[in-house]
């Protein structure tokens, strides 16, 4: 079997040992027969202020996961709290809370200084990242390339 993703980055395998894994909807590559995925667990809410996609996907079970990213994968240890650009977020344990939050003091002043909103994750687990987030690389290569 040949797997192959959508953008060019990192492609890792987790092996799931009965744990559960959330994973942004894009990140999710491929599963072997042991793992079910249900996508409809999350709510309409946080799925659309949570930024790349509409859908974040609940990983569960037992076998072999793999994720992509847009460039490297990353992991991060959370033990308490950590904050993330919505952008460069792969997948993370369920044992993790997140919130949606603005990037800067205010809603006007994140978005006016291109940050958008970030997820604030708190509790103990691993976090998965991407070095590179993909619509940030799009606004700054569109206005690079020849217009058609």
């Amino acid at each position: 079997m040949f797997i192959g993703p959508q953008l060019l980055g990192d492609i890792i395998h987790y092996p799931m040992r009965g744990g559960t894994l959330i994973v942004q909807g894009s990140s999710w590559l491929a599963s072997s027969a042991g793992i079910d995925i249900d996508a409809t667990w999350q709510g309409i809410g946080k799925a659309l202020f949570s930024g790349e996609s509409m859908f974040w996907v609940k990983c569960t079970g037992t076998g072999d996961l793999f994720l992509n990213s847009f460039g490297a994968i990353y992991p991060v240890d959370v033990t308490g709290g950590y904050v993330v650009d919505t952008g460069h977020i792969v997948a993370f344990e369920d044992t993790l809370e997140f919130h949606i939050g603005k990037a800067g003091k205010s809603l006007i002043g994140s978005f006016l200084g291109g940050e958008g909103l970030v997820c604030k994750f708190s509790g103990q687990g691993r976090l998965y990242c991407q070095s590179h987030n993909p619509p940030s690389f799009g606004k700054l290569l569109g206005p690079k390339l020849k217009p058609r």
